[in-house]
């Protein structure tokens, strides 16, 4: 797979990420399909770590997924193993075999058991995921586990993107504080019904599992569910959120406590901020788009109609060629079949509404809608005029860029 120009909307700088009291990490290359750069990734937690994850509705699920699945009720964990390359799907028995062998590799070389073991892979579907390779890195992987070089970590999970994605922020959880670090990959493939392809979250936190689940759950709906790029949803998403307990405050049981207000919102701060950075990094994108719909029946009503806005091709590639035919958005909104007033639809192009009353607006500024689109942070606001329900989605583009991305990944 050849190597694409990094996105004109990377950053221009990377955060420095803290260390986590209970958790180290190490880097590696197990060869698999890259040359020259790592491709492996494990992280060791401290005893007593918690975590909570969500993975993907689709129905053809990676071998990785249904073990973290399996896995996940017991609450606990040890490890984190993830590679690059091979996404380790559709691969029947082998698969399976795959990812107990790589398991017990970790189990054995991390000293815990393989039921704490968590994994993940992204990459091509349908080719065997040679775990020797992995298992054969454990031991020197192991020897190097330190705080960690975080960057290193979001490296060395990336395929087709072209910046790394790391985020962190601090909260406090009574008068302690609290860090959150995470890393994620994500670039094409990318309609999440849970989550991204993969994002990985690790705090200082002591929160009982089931209290970490509710929390990570309901951030994930504000963030990565918030995000598409080309309406494909995943085999391989998941989010897993690791909770060392280091931070020494007090394990409140229930996710909706008020004490836990302020790690909520820094929850789903650092996640949505991974979730725009994966817009950004959209196979091909130019610019990143963001949709907020209001005045549906329901919040669900208005995210289907935003959704239906950020994948239909003919809305982005029409922000891609810099063309305001906002018709097409009027498009989107009715082919979403979602309730919605014709005669009282209200679209908005950057900070000017375009429509009023069933037509275009008298007053309508074409040139400033397509100056708006030519900029690399374009907004479109549409309000449905059915009842109080609103959502954001964010999304890129569609260029040229996208298919010559895709048209040789395997090669």
């Amino acid at each position: 797979m050849a190597a694409h120009p990094v996105s004109p909307l990377a950053p221009t700088s990377y955060p420095s990420l803290p260390a986590i009291a209970g958790a180290q990490l190490a880097t590696g290359l197990s060869g698999m399909r890259y040359k020259g750069r790592d491709d492996l990734l494990v992280m060791q937690f401290a005893a007593g770590t918690t975590v909570a994850g969500v993975f993907t509705r689709s129905s053809m699920p990676g071998a990785p997924v249904e073990w973290c699945r399996k896995m996940l009720p017991a609450g606990r964990a040890r490890a984190l193993v993830v590679n690059a390359g091979i996404a380790n799907v559709f691969t029947g028995k082998a698969g399976q075999q795959a990812v107990k062998a790589t398991a017990d590799g970790a189990a054995k070389a991390l000293g815990c058991k393989a039921a704490e073991v968590f994994l993940a892979s992204t990459g091509v579907i349908g080719q065997i995921l040679p775990a020797e390779k992995i298992v054969a890195q454990l031991p020197k992987l192991k020897a190097a586990l330190a705080p960690g070089d975080w960057m290193k970590a979001a490296r060395a999970i990336m395929t087709t993107d072209t910046f790394p994605k790391l985020a962190s922020t601090t909260c406090q959880i009574d008068g302690r504080p609290v860090t959150i670090n995470g890393f994620c990959k994500g670039s094409g493939m990318i309609a999440p019904d849970m989550a991204t392809m993969l994002a990985f979250f690790v705090t200082d936190a002591k929160l009982p599992a089931e209290t970490l689940q509710g929390l990570l759950k309901a951030a994930a709906n504000q963030s990565f569910n918030c995000l598409t790029v080309d309406g494909d949803t995943s085999t391989s998403d998941t989010v897993l959120l690791f909770a060392t307990g280091q931070a020494g405050n007090t394990p409140h049981a229930k996710p909706s406590d008020k004490r836990l207000a302020d790690f909520r919102r820094a929850l789903t701060e650092v996640m949505a901020e991974l979730a725009q950075q994966v817009a950004r990094d959209g196979e091909g994108a130019q610019k990143l788009v963001t949709i907020d719909v209001t005045g549906a029946k329901s919040d669900a009503s208005a995210r289907i109609i935003a959704r239906a806005i950020a994948n239909s091709p003919l809305v982005k590639t029409a922000i891609a060629g810099a063309d305001a035919n906002w018709g097409r958005i009027v498009m989107a909104v009715g082919k979403s079949a979602e309730p919605a007033d014709r005669d009282r639809l209200v679209i908005r192009i950057g900070d000017r509404p375009v429509t009023r009353n069933g037509m275009v607006r008298p007053d309508h500024d074409d040139a400033y809608a397509t100056k708006h689109f030519k900029g690399s942070d374009v907004r479109i606001a549409v309000d449905v005029g059915i009842g109080k329900g609103a959502a954001r989605v964010w999304t890129c583009d569609l260029t040229h860029g996208y298919i010559d991305i895709n048209a040789d990944y395997r090669s």
